[in-house]
Formats: structure tokens, C-alpha cells, sequence
């Protein structure tokens, strides 16, 4: 077998992402946009983040909306699992946010912390999940953030997700999918389920 078809474990020593070793010639760093008003943008996200992590990539995770509180499914299977940072920025969904400015505030930092983590290449596969929310408020930079990701150093895999991705972001993915909803329980008047939405 040649060492192009090897999955190279991380050790704590190693280069992550600037490892070449890691890879196989045809990879290249993705920029994935999964968007539109249909349920499972963040689901087919995850299955993505699984995927990473089983190829041993360094693997993080920034959620632009739930909050601590909130106690996802995902988030339990990844400390399970270990080795996958879980970053939540949010305070709950902005229809129901007390205080709109601590939520924008919030979005802010987090994004500067994504930032100074996508310049130190600490991740292979990096998630930001419901980030488009952040950006259509106006709460980040859209610039700013297309800037960022496209010029990204290293090798680093970026997901973004969320409904009404800006236009700028969009051109710049290298793939985007639109999620649609045909239908939906809630529309029955179906509550959320715990192992169905979290």
C-alpha cells in the first residue's frame, strides 16, 4: 500500500492540517454552504463532522445560535467520542432572545474566535453551524466573513449552515446545497422531538 492511502492518526505532537502526509493528492480544502428553509441543514452537517473525525481530523464546532443550555444530541455523541471541540455562542433563537445586542455581541465573539483558531490551522474540518443567521442580521461582517474563509491557510475544510445564505457566500463555496421543506410535523402541529431536532 503507498503512503498516499494511509489514514494518519493525530498524536499531540503533531502538524494537523500542515501535515502532509494526512492527505491524498486529490483533496482539496472545501468551502460547503448548506442552506435553504428545509429541516436537516445541520443534521447532514454532522454526518459530515462524523465523517472527519473517523479519518482522524482535527474537528471543531461553533454554533452562531443554540446556547449552553441547550442539550444536542450531536454535541453528546461528539464528547462521547472525544477529540472534537464544541463551541456554543448562542442564547436561544432571536424570536425569543431577551436581549437581541448580548446575542449580537455573542456572534461577534465567537467569530473572532473562529478566526484566530482558522489562522492558527487548528482544524482539518471545522463546522459553523447556523452561522448564517449571524451574518443576515448583520452582526458579522459578510465581507469579512467571505474573506476569512476563502483565504484560509492550510489545509482547513469549513461547513457552513443555516437558512438564507448571502449571496456572497454562496459564490464563493465550492458547494452549496438548498435543504427544502416539502413537509414538516410542526405543520401537523407536532411538537420537536428530543433524537429528531436535538
Amino acid at each position: 500500500m503507498s503512503t498516499d492511502e494511509i489514514d494518519v492518526p493525530h498524536t499531540p505532537d503533531d502538524q494537523g492540517s500542515a501535515e502532509p502526509k494526512r492527505r491524498k493528492p486529490r483533496d482539496k480544502p472545501l468551502l460547503i454552504v448548506i442552506t435553504g428553509h428545509g429541516k436537516g441543514k445541520s443534521t447532514s452537517a454532522f454526518g459530515m463532522l462524523m465523517r472527519s473525525w473517523a479519518r482522524g481530523y482535527r474537528c471543531g464546532v461553533f454554533q452562531f445560535v443554540k446556547s449552553g443550555k441547550w442539550k444536542v444530541g450531536e454535541e453528546k455523541a461528539a464528547h462521547q467520542l472525544g477529540g472534537i471541540d464544541w463551541e456554543k455562542m448562542g442564547d436561544g433563537w432571536t424570536w425569543i432572545s431577551r436581549d437581541l445586542e448580548e446575542s449580537a455581541d455573542r456572534a461577534r465573539e465567537g467569530w473572532a474566535e473562529v478566526k484566530r483558531r482558522i489562522a492558527d490551522e487548528r482544524y482539518e474540518f471545522l463546522l459553523l453551524d447556523e452561522m448564517t443567521y449571524a451574518i443576515k442580521f448583520g452582526w458579522i461582517d459578510e465581507d469579512d466573513v467571505v474573506d476569512t474563509l476563502v483565504n484560509r491557510p492550510g489545509f482547513q475544510h469549513v461547513v457552513v449552515t443555516g437558512r438564507d445564505a448571502s449571496p456572497k457566500l454562496i459564490e464563493a463555496a465550492n458547494l452549496v446545497t438548498e435543504v427544502v421543506k416539502v413537509k414538516h410535523p410542526m405543520d401537523e402541529g407536532i411538537r420537536a422531538q428530543q433524537g429528531i431536532e436535538w
